[in-house]
């Protein structure tokens, strides 16, 4: 058997099995990316030490029924996170101190992750916290691919170009991190740009690409179809060169385009699941994830569930225990014959939804998924002519017409 890697899953460190504990160091950032979900910063908004140690003290003295889990990751968001690095140096020493002194169990059994735009990567402080906090720590990257997407999609808050060092710091971090994640994020401008971005990726040395198209109501009437046709193109590209064995791309995979399974309705399309991750923002409030704090919604206020003053409400937090596919779902989605694959955001969809609800689904990517569908049987079926690869997930699965609400 050949070997096979495009499309396999990059697993996060210790899968979905720690808890994840987000802070909102700061809604300030350097640059302006046209996609960015978050439309609300505000720059004067930032977390300080001393908010940010009593965040620390509440979760480490809270109760393990309430926080079972035995691992955890202490992600720092922004904005862009890089812009408080020294904050964060503190607020990490402060966490290693504390879980020491408590005996705690999550000592030893943790991870620091930030995600950066990587214009201040190579910085003195943020190579310094990479170096002190060496085999804890993870950095995930955004790129935007091409030079034209690129320059198209992102800009300085003057609306000057993008700095170099965007692209420049990938060797660096590939270098430290060359099992480390890497996001590029296609919204309706970006679509034309797809298959050239990710093969610029890839020609950068970065051979797994985690690709996404944005959720929001952005999409014109023919973006489905140059979205499946760019996925064609890069699929050509990919079996002409056999890059299949050494390089990856996540739009392309062997597990979407079925129907659901029993155990698939009963899941929830959020990896973590909100709820069961914890976000922090600079006043304490508590909320089940990053896209549930105040600056990311458009429409709806933040969705709070407690305080690191007042502790974490139950009875709402009760709500997100029963999110899944079937709760949160019509019977068309259901029932849809390639429905396996197709995502969905929890606070997105809490943002738009008409009543006051986290269980209403928005479905404004369903014509994507189906176009990535389409592009990866012919992708499946072009690589199964070239090579004795094929399609893992095809076999045994049992096909069913519906699952009933």
């Amino acid at each position: 058997m050949e070997d096979y890697r495009m499309g396999s899953h990059v697993e996060s460190w210790r899968g979905s099995g720690a808890k994840a504990i987000t802070f909102v160091v700061t809604e300030d950032c350097n640059l302006v990316c046209k996609y960015c979900y978050i439309t609300g910063k505000d720059k004067s908004n930032r977390m300080n030490l001393d908010l940010a140690r009593a965040a620390v003290d509440f979760i480490l003295n809270s109760s393990p029924v309430a926080m079972p889990e035995n691992s955890v990751i202490w992600n720092f968001a922004g904005g862009e996170p890089l812009l408080e690095i020294e904050l964060i140096d503190q607020i990490t020493d402060y966490i290693k101190f504390r879980t020491h002194e408590l005996f705690h169990r999550w000592f030893g059994n943790y991870r620091f992750s930030l995600s950066s735009n990587g214009a201040l990567y190579d910085s003195p402080p943020v190579q310094e916290y990479i170096r002190k906090n060496h085999n804890h720590v993870i950095v995930g990257l955004s790129v935007d691919g091409n030079q034209i997407k690129h320059d198209q999609q992102r800009a300085k808050p003057d609306g000057s170009g993008v700095p170099a060092e965007c692209v420049r710091n990938v060797p660096l971090w590939l270098k430290q991190f060359p099992h480390g994640s890497f996001q590029v994020t296609f919204s309706a401008n970006g679509l034309k740009y797809l298959k050239d971005s990710i093969i610029s990726l890839w020609d950068l040395g970065i051979k797994d690409v985690h690709a996404n198209v944005v959720f929001q109501n952005v999409w014109k009437p023919d973006d489905a179809f140059l979205f499946e046709m760019q996925l064609m193109e890069l699929a050509d590209y990919i079996i002409d060169n056999e890059l299949w064995g050494s390089h990856n791309c996540s739009l392309f995979s062997d597990t979407i385009g079925y129907p659901l399974t029993e155990e698939q309705v009963r899941q929830n399309s959020c990896r973590f699941g909100a709820g069961k991750t914890l976000a922090i923002d600079y006043q304490g409030n508590l909320y089940p994830c990053l896209r549930f704090v105040e600056y990311p919604l458009n429409r709806r206020s933040g969705y709070a569930i407690g305080s690191i003053y007042e502790g974490l409400d139950q009875h709402k937090l009760m709500a997100f225990q029963e999110l899944n596919a079937i709760s949160q779902s019509s019977q068309a989605c259901l029932a849809c014959q390639v429905a396996s694959g197709c995502a969905w955001c929890q606070g997105f969809n809490c943002d738009v939804a008409a009543t006051d609800t986290v269980f209403e689904r928005s479905t404004y990517i369903c014509k994507m998924h189906k176009a990535r569908v389409q592009a990866n049987d012919y992708y499946w079926a072009k690589l199964r002519a070239k090579s004795q690869i094929t399609k893992a997930n095809s076999n045994g699965r049992k096909k069913h017409s519906s699952v009933k609400l």
